[in-house]
């Protein structure tokens, strides 16, 4: 079993790494390990521990910018932002449960190194657009800082992007940056019952690109449910306009109020509805929205016990199967068809995982400049070798 590493100080994270570049030594970093089923199993010399770097370094709330240590607990952060009536506006997904972990342990690094965002995504943007800043330790050994406080920063290349959904493979923070932003006042949700999944992802796509600024578009059994936030005036308009728009799909209405609506979308935040056995295989797949229902339907074809349901107005799609020796990989990204997408297994079997490529093969193009990045920031493969397979 890895021996445990664990620094309490950006210097100590430096000597680490440093230590490790000289040594030879592989890295698994962990937060809080919430996440660490994700990905490829990896075989590593020792376990880089950032818990250690833990607490809010500085909070502007008049800035909407909060600072934090790597190690930061999410649950510490909202907990924090709520104080203020603020929040991370993209909503990092709680995943710990499905990947058979406690609920509440991850941390907000871990979301931005995964690049996770929750049904707000279409409104407010990806993880990667709310970190403003960062500093850590590349594989060669170099501290080094990108981005600032401020969402117009220039300091040279946006890393920021590249980081995010890099799952540490490419550098070990120990601090961030994120933006944050006011709470709604109100949050109200329009359910539309009986709905086919077709029916239902040519709703959401109507309440989408509609101006009553929808910033939630799910579906799942049975229920197509529709977000809208804000003050309470405004709230009760775009529910009005919401009703006048949808009212020839046939469907029943029903009205959540704000608490109700908060705890329902969190359960899609945290793929609750997903009903999945314990040894079922889960994939999350990303699609263009109206394509949703047939990827849908041609793996449903081979596999009729597929669970299914839509988040992202239809984009995003969570899906559960009967476990096999394969998770059915082939008929998963078989099923994306001419339109594209991308299909990512969040959940499986160690076995499975090292077998099956979890992550979407990237085209020949995208893969060499991938490997360039990677030789860049860690030519000596020390931080979660293999984990992106």
């Amino acid at each position: 079993m890895a021996s445990t590493i664990k620094p309490r100080s950006p210097a100590e994270l430096r000597q680490a790494v440093e230590w490790a570049l000289n040594e030879g030594v592989t890295l698994d970093i962990r937060g809080s390990g919430a996440k660490l089923a994700l990905g490829k199993p990896m075989v590593c010399d020792q376990v880089l521990d950032l818990s250690g770097l833990s607490g809010v370094v500085d909070y502007a709330p008049e800035e909407l910018v909060v600072t934090l240590r790597a190690g930061t607990p999410l649950k510490e952060v909202e907990a924090l932002l709520a104080q203020r009536n603020q929040m991370l506006a993209f909503e990092p997904p709680d995943l710990g449960p499905l990947l058979g972990q406690p609920a509440g342990e991850g941390t907000l690094v871990g979301a931005l190194m995964g690049n996770l965002a929750g049904p707000r995504r279409l409104s407010a943007g990806a993880a990667r657009d709310h970190l403003l800043g960062f500093s850590g330790v590349n594989g060669r050994g170099e501290a080094f800082k990108s981005g600032g406080k401020v969402m117009k920063n220039v300091t040279g290349y946006d890393l920021s992007k590249v980081l995010a959904g890099s799952w540490g493979t490419l550098a070990v923070l120990d601090e961030v940056s994120v933006k944050v932003l006011p709470a709604p006042d109100q949050t109200r949700t329009l359910l539309l019952h009986g709905l086919a999944d077709e029916a239902a992802v040519q709703a959401m796509c109507a309440a989408m690109g509609s101006p009553h600024e929808v910033s939630g578009a799910a579906h799942m059994l049975g229920k197509t449910a529709l977000r809208i936030e804000g003050v309470a005036p405004s709230v009760e308009a775009r529910l009005k306009g919401l009703r006048d728009l949808l009212k020839e799909s046939g469907a029943s209405m029903e009205e959540l109020g704000t608490l109700e609506s908060r705890a329902f979308w969190r359960k899609v935040r945290d793929v609750a509805p997903l009903k999945a056995a314990a040894n079922d295989v889960v994939w999350k797949v990303s699609c263009p929205p109206t394509e949703g229902p047939a990827v849908v339907a041609r793996i449903r074809a081979g596999c009729p016990a597929v669970e299914a349901f839509y988040d992202w107005s239809g984009g995003l799609v969570w899906l559960a199967l009967p476990n096999s020796a394969d998770a059915d990989q082939a008929l998963v990204r078989g099923a994306l068809g001419p339109a594209g997408g991308h299909a990512t297994l969040i959940r499986a079997s160690e076995a499975v995982r090292a077998e099956v490529a979890v992550f979407q093969p990237p085209a020949p193009a995208l893969a060499a400049l991938s490997a360039r990045v990677k030789e860049s920031f860690d030519p000596k493969r020390l931080f979660n070798p293999g984990r992106m397979g």
